[in-house]
């Protein structure tokens, strides 16, 4: 049983659990890419992008995340040098769902540091290819835990490039954020400004629940809808095929 955005009783046809609508939305990511590179960073987003390339995007590229291009099964397909990772880099060939340990309204993400750069109080990965990517081909956001430590109304240090900064800098042309999930939801930014919005709710969870765990001002247009069910052959792929192991729920834990 879950409720509606309003708070109401309502039940999921499917019995899928919060973690298999994650692994849905992720996988959504990547509907009609064609033939990119996916660069799914973490378990679910991983499972994600191996679930659409079974399904709806049969086109979409995989790799071992180190050097190689592999199949479905994970045998090595073709090598990818790493001057061709950055030609696709560069040339828009990719889409990336990368972490954010902050991210605000108009997607900028923070996984670099937490409090002043000049002597921060935790020290996280670094920039790394964070601006690059944000610049050069779509990037997206995966946040297993959905709080106002994350959603921030402004990150300490820019590392992923938001909309309002590659608007300044006069840097849009190949600037995209298709979308943000989380435990909680689907988001994109098609609110006031290129802001945040919330564009689908996992089943069982509220907008009030989702503004309370949001740092800043999020954008709601009327009804929101639920994130889509899966059907009965994406739940056997994702129990039987991609994750019978049940790693999923290691990381969205409800």
């Amino acid at each position: 049983m879950s409720t509606t955005p309003s708070g109401t009783p309502s039940s999921t046809t499917t019995g899928a659990t919060r973690a298999e609508y994650c692994v849905i939305a992720c996988a959504e990511a990547w509907r009609d890419n064609g033939e990119v590179l996916a660069s799914p960073m973490g378990l679910v987003p991983s499972f994600g992008a191996r679930l659409a390339k079974r399904t709806f995007s049969p086109d979409l590229l995989l790799t071992d995340g180190e050097a190689m291009l592999v199949g479905l099964d994970g045998t090595a397909e073709g090598w990818l040098p790493y001057r061709r990772h950055l030609t696709m880099v560069t040339g828009g060939h990719r889409h990336v769902m990368m972490g954010a340990s902050q991210i605000d309204r108009f997607g900028n993400q923070n996984i670099s540091c937490i409090g002043d750069w000049e002597r921060p109080a935790r020290q996280l990965l670094g920039v790394r290819g964070a601006p690059v990517n944000t610049l050069n081909n779509p990037v997206s956001y995966w946040i297993p835990k959905h709080s106002t430590r994350v959603f921030v109304e402004r990150v300490d240090m820019v590392s992923g490039v938001g909309h309002d900064r590659a608007e300044a800098a006069g840097v849009t042309r190949f600037h995209r954020l298709p979308r943000v999930v989380s435990d909680l939801g689907v988001f994109d930014f098609g609110g006031p400004d290129r802001s945040m919005r919330l564009a689908s709710l996992h089943p069982g969870v509220t907008v009030e629940q989702v503004r309370a765990a949001t740092g800043f001002e999020l954008a709601v247009a009327g009804e929101v809808p639920y994130t889509r069910e899966p059907s009965a052959e994406e739940l056997r792929l994702i129990r039987e095929v991609i994750d019978p192991k049940g790693l999923r729920d290691r990381e969205v834990r409800v």
